[in-house]
């Protein structure tokens, strides 16, 4: 698990691609703020809710699941309850995923030693919006 400022910067800089699973289409939303926070500092971002499938958010459109994403995200930024973390870390997994992103508040250590086991790099517990002005990162790109 990524604990240092160092680790978690060097994550932050290397991704590109970034799918938020939870997103919502609602503007007082956190994962709707952290994601139109992540287009602005350059990220492309694939937003995942099935309730809302090829509709738009922020006008980029609404996948069903990773599976359906056009090419393996760098990032999975999860903004689901714990409980329901699991099934979505097997899944970034199965994609290919580079790195898993698990809000604050989201805890699962069960899901994060499987995606290290699978060679995924783990952030658990933070916020990209919160660490990027906190460590000073420029927008990527």
């Amino acid at each position: 698990m990524l604990q240092t400022d160092k680790e978690i910067a060097a994550l932050l800089q290397e991704t590109r691609t970034i799918a938020v699973v939870g997103a919502s289409p609602k503007e007082s939303r956190p994962s709707y703020q952290v994601m139109e926070y992540l287009m602005a500092q350059g990220y492309e971002v694939f937003p995942i809710n099935p309730g809302h499938a090829e509709g738009q958010i922020l006008g980029q459109t609404v996948y069903a699941s990773l599976e359906d994403l056009p090419a393996p995200p760098d990032m999975v930024d999860i903004f689901r309850r714990s409980e329901e973390v699991g099934p979505v870390v097997d899944a970034a997994i199965a994609r290919g995923a580079k790195s898993i992103w698990m809000q604050i508040g989201v805890i699962d250590e069960a899901a994060a030693a499987r995606a290290e086991a699978a060679g995924l790099k783990v952030v658990m517990d933070r916020c990209p919006k919160i660490e990027i002005p906190r460590l000073g990162l420029p927008p990527i790109g």
